[in-house]
């Protein structure tokens, strides 16, 4: 019975080539923080670095604590204190980064459908934004915060895709097994390893991101026309 459906936003419920948002985004936040100090090449290099703490996080911390205690043990104490220039970098400047992603109205739609069924919706996007750069994501797509029961921010869970605690963690905060679930998103390797615990999946190829060259049959797949057809299949199931 399907009972709650997880939807990465980034590529799915927001089109977006991620490679070019991911280097826009960095041009933007590199002219914020140039003035005060910070070498771009080395700025960039050391957010991956601590970007990739937050994808080896065991869940013993938040992912904003592990962030924060490797960018700092890299950049030194200066980063700690101007931290207040990051936040506000996400709070005011990020908006600028709109520019570099798509739109469709078939993210609302989707969204809509499940709410009138009554449907649980999880934002289970990769948890490595702050709270404030995620609700402006949300917003971009076209939906509110409010439209999802949940959504994982670097400050509220301490695991991050593609590990499949990060899934576990969902799901032990839902109360439900995995089967009664269904993970929706267009990256292969992040979204798709949901299936490991037997949850169902879904993956969106409008923005499809599959590094492995996987074979996509092995799991349900389309656009959102295709997404539509399968969750009316499901809620009529169930």
């Amino acid at each position: 019975m399907l009972k709650a459906v997880l939807f990465d936003l980034d590529g799915t419920l927001l089109p977006m080539d991620q490679d070019a948002f991911t280097e826009g985004y960095f041009k933007f936040l590199c002219k914020k923080l140039i003035p005060h100090g910070y070498e771009p090449q080395a700025l960039i290099r050391s957010i991956w670095h601590s970007t990739g703490a937050m994808v080896r996080n065991d869940g013993s911390c938040s992912n904003e604590e592990a962030f924060w205690r490797d960018f700092t043990q890299v950049l030194g104490q200066k980063a700690a204190e101007d931290r207040p220039l990051f936040e506000e970098f996400y709070a005011v400047d990020f908006q600028v980064a709109r520019s570099l992603c798509g739109f469709t109205p078939r993210a609302a739609e989707t969204i809509a459908l499940l709410k009138d069924a009554g449907v649980r919706r999880i934002l289970a996007t990769n948890p490595i934004f702050p709270a404030v750069a995620t609700r402006t994501r949300i917003r971009w797509a076209g939906l509110e915060p409010e439209d999802f029961e949940l959504c994982t921010t670097y400050e509220n869970i301490g695991f991050s895709k593609p590990n499949p605690a990060y899934y576990r963690e969902i799901l032990r905060r839902l109360e439900l097994p995995a089967e009664d679930c269904l993970m929706v998103g267009n990256d292969v390797e992040e979204d798709m390893i949901a299936a490991r615990l037997n949850m169902p999946v879904f993956l969106l190829t409008d923005c499809l991101i599959n590094r492995s060259d996987a074979d996509l049959s092995a799991f349900p797949h389309g656009g959102f026309d295709e997404l539509m057809t399968f969750l009316r299949r499901r809620l009529t199931n169930a």
